[in-house]
């Protein structure tokens, strides 16, 4: 079974498929539709063939459907039918809680995101916990506005880091996991990490969207095996 894995950002929008040796991307931004993102994405995945499909989908999700409009994409997002657009079986999953699957090992781990927002989920003995942390009061706005990447590009880089610092210090107090693991764009802007974090690599998402159908084990299949080669070669 060939999978394409979909991760929806807000820069940009990077498939890949189990049985592929490359990456694809095209940019997203504040203006792109789910109709949109399905266009693009089967325009840029024309050569590959695909039995099935994982999106990493940057907003709330529940019993895997949509619940919310994202907000750093554009409209048309809650109640799409994505199986009936790709014309084939679709497993739909916030991405922070793809990314978090991709590099799970086990006991509770909380996974954030320093991307364009803030994302964040936990997986607790197997069972994956979507988490919408971003958008909870902090200081004088939200966790996001403080670490996201409009932050820190208005504060500077070393501002920002002790603002990721004292959120990562207030999450893991409050949630108490085994360990953080840090993902996104902007964790490369970290030179070094918080106590109890492990930086986290370009193949979790991937790696996430394989285990979403091909079972939630390290290293139990050829897929997963082949994702982890090609993104840390």
């Amino acid at each position: 079974m060939n999978i394409l894995v979909i991760d929806v950002g807000g820069s940009n929008v990077k498939i890949y498929t189990s049985e592929q040796k490359e990456r694809r991307k095209f940019p997203s931004g504040a203006a792109l539709t789910a109709a949109q993102m399905v266009e693009e994405v089967v325009a840029l995945a024309s050569d590959w063939k695909y039995d099935v499909v994982s999106i990493g989908y940057p907003g709330k999700v529940k019993h895997e459907r949509i619940v919310a409009e994202p907000h750093n994409l554009g409209s048309g997002w809650l109640g799409f039918d994505f199986s009936a657009a790709f014309d084939c079986p679709v497993k739909l999953i916030n991405d922070a809680a793809m990314q978090a699957l991709g590099d799970y090992r086990g006991g509770s781990l909380l996974f954030l995101g320093l991307g364009t927002g803030l994302g964040s989920a936990m997986i607790v003995d197997d069972v994956i916990v979507p988490m919408e942390l971003g958008h909870l009061p902090y200081k004088r706005k939200t966790f996001e506005d403080y670490v996201g990447a409009s932050a820190l590009k208005r504060v500077g880089v070393s501002k920002w880091r002790e603002d990721v610092f004292d959120v990562i210090a207030k999450l893991s107090d409050a949630l108490l996991p085994d360990e953080v693991l840090l993902g996104g764009g902007k964790v490369k802007k970290l030179d070094v990490l918080p106590p109890g974090c492990r930086r986290g690599n370009n193949a979790d998402a991937f790696r996430g969207g394989i285990r979403l159908w091909a079972g939630y084990l390290p290293g139990q299949n050829q897929q997963e095996t082949a994702c982890n080669s090609e993104f840390e070669q």
